[in-house]
């Protein structure tokens, strides 16, 4: 028996929807929906369930259509990377899943977890979708909403195989608000498992249905087979992967909706009984959890076990290298790492490399608002101050270019950067902000000439998908001088949110003195389906008049309540 660790549910209190997770080589690795924030694919590793860390980015683009590039008018809110399908067969790591702004099936394979990864399409579009291989090296994918559809794939996953099997599994009832959806397929013992989410008839909450069949072609019965909201606003846990892992535990990984925070993994313990999966005890999801530890845990280097590198974290900006220095192929900075970090291996130098500073050369903590122009970024390693320039002109912070973001952690959360405006120009805004369909931003501003601190909020009162075309409105402004800052342009902004007790509420502050003062008032976020993510803390600068100014980022810093 391996050695066990005591945890709480929600595991991590951070937006990581539609997980799907699997068990290799001592190590569980989770993948989720990323949407438009570029790098995509984000894949976590873990020993027990519990604490994760990143393991890697799947792409750093998509296809580069003007959409997921943020130019002009275009964007992808709402859409991007969806739902992906993470499977490990004969030595190969493959993920699927379909972006919806492109319509397209996209397929990336490794034979590491770390990459480098390998794209390709399959013809058609498969919502939701899940792999299967089986046995006899046929391979299924299933996929639908409302109508569950089993495809069998060619050998080469280009497409449908032809003459394959093809076939309506099932279809949901018309009354309820969700139907099947959220795909997970399996051969467990030699029988054909598949788990949905769907929501109940007579009201809005996300169950967990599985059905089963002793073959592809055979009939798939079942029904619902979890309804817990673990005491939380009525909002169902469902719709997620199950995993074998360590000593042979079964455990499945869904997710909660959890306000302006977003979507939440939640552990549910699954026993077999009369080769049908039980969820959770006495039909509820544990709030404590005791889960054995992998082997993989045991670092002679840590006194306490594995050291987890952070999921968010604080930043200065300084490296040790210089921007476009050193790294790895195809983060958009060029070149090679080799023989760093102590280790000989140039191949493996490169892809622990890749793993920290996935993010286009930057920390992997980080990832844009849509892909990136990466000639508009400049790092200076020496002063530790990150510089982003504009190069068109944007109604509003949605269409703010090379926007840089971390996630929240529930219940509550705060960060505070330091913002140079010594290059802004007329009409130019920057600073920090909650990034999410109704934002809200704290920073600079300049206007006839003179340089504002100013707090900004933009509710949308339209419907959840429609992402707000009003400008948003300014609750404060107030000037400020170099000449009563030490002659410096640079200034000092935090933003605290608060999620606990359905509260959702950001305030903003401005640093004088060694003081924080509050500016504006306090915002209200809401988990829009414009978005369709969780509130993010973003730095952004955008131009409203003349494109080209410019505003640099330094000492970052994050802290959370879990």
């Amino acid at each position: 028996m391996s050695k066990l660790i005591k945890g709480q549910n929600p595991s991590l209190k951070m937006d990581f929807p539609d997980p799907d997770v699997i068990f290799v080589d001592g190590f569980y690795y989770m993948i989720s929906t990323t949407m438009h924030f570029l790098p995509g694919g984000q894949i976590l590793r873990s020993c027990d369930l519990i604490h994760w860390e990143h393991a890697a980015y799947v792409f750093d683009h998509l296809d580069s259509t003007d959409a997921q590039r943020l130019q002009g008018d275009q964007h992808i809110y709402g859409k991007g990377m969806w739902a992906a399908s993470l499977r490990y067969h004969k030595g190969t790591f493959y993920v699927v899943f379909v972006c919806n702004d492109t319509w397209k099936t996209y397929l990336y394979r490794s034979e590491k977890i770390e990459g480098p990864w390998r794209k390709s399409e399959i013809e058609g579009f498969y919502h939701d979708c899940s792999l299967l291989f089986d046995d006899d090296d046929r391979i299924y994918i299933v996929y639908g909403n409302r109508q569950i559809y089993l495809t069998e794939l060619d050998a080469d996953l280009k497409g449908p195989k032809e003459g394959g099997l093809h076939r309506l599994i099932l279809s949901d009832s018309e009354e309820t608000p969700l139907g099947y959806e959220g795909s997970h397929f399996y051969k467990i013992n030699g029988r054909y498992y598949l788990f949905f989410i769907h929501s109940l008839k007579e009201r809005w909450r996300r169950v967990e249905a599985c059905f089963s069949s002793d073959s592809p072609e055979g009939e798939f019965t079942g029904g619902d087979i979890f309804n817990d909201d673990m005491g939380f606003r009525d909002s169902g846990v469902a719709q997620g992967g199950i995993v074998c892992g360590v000593d042979g535990k079964w455990n499945a990984i869904l997710f909660q909706d959890s306000g302006a925070v977003g979507r939440i993994p939640v552990i549910v313990p699954v026993t077999w009984e009369n080769d049908r999966p039980v969820f959770g005890a006495d039909g509820k999801a544990p709030l404590e959890l005791t889960l054995p530890v992998s082997d993989q845990a045991d670092d002679p280097e840590a006194e306490a076990g594995y050291t987890y590198a952070p999921l968010i974290d604080s930043d200065d900006f300084r490296y040790g290298f210089a921007w476009g220095e050193n790294a790895v192929t195809g983060a958009g900075a060029g070149g090679t790492r080799s023989g760093s970090d102590g280790n000989s291996d140039p191949d493996r130098s490169a892809i622990e490399f890749k793993r920290k500073y996935g993010t286009f050369g930057l920390r992997s903590i980080w990832q844009f608002n849509h892909e990136p122009d990466t000639d508009l970024i400049f790092r200076d390693e020496t002063e530790g101050k990150l510089w982003i320039t504009t190069d068109k002109l944007s109604p509003d912070l949605n269409h703010a270019r090379n926007t840089l973001t971390q996630r929240m952690i529930y219940p509550s959360c705060q960060a505070e950067v330091a913002v140079d405006g010594s290059f802004l120009k007329e009409g130019d805004r920057a600073g920090l902000c909650v990034l999410q369909g109704d934002h809200c931003f704290v920073g600079l501003e300049r206007k006839d000439g003179k340089l504002l601190a100013c707090m900004y909020s933009q509710k949308e009162e339209r419907g959840v998908w429609d992402l707000s075309k009003k400008p948003a409105d300014l609750l404060e402004e107030r000037e400020i001088s170099p000449e009563g800052n030490g002659g410096e342009s640079t200034f000092r902004f935090r933003i605290e949110v608060n999620f606990e007790d359905e509260k959702d509420e950001a305030v903003c502050f401005i640093g004088e003195d060694g003081k924080w003062e509050k500016i504006g008032g306090t915002h209200k976020l809401r988990f829009r389906l414009d978005h369709f993510t969780g509130a993010r803390f973003g730095l952004f600068v955008y131009s409203t008049e003349q494109p080209g100014g410019k505003a640099g980022f330094s000492d970052f810093r994050i802290g959370g309540n879990s």
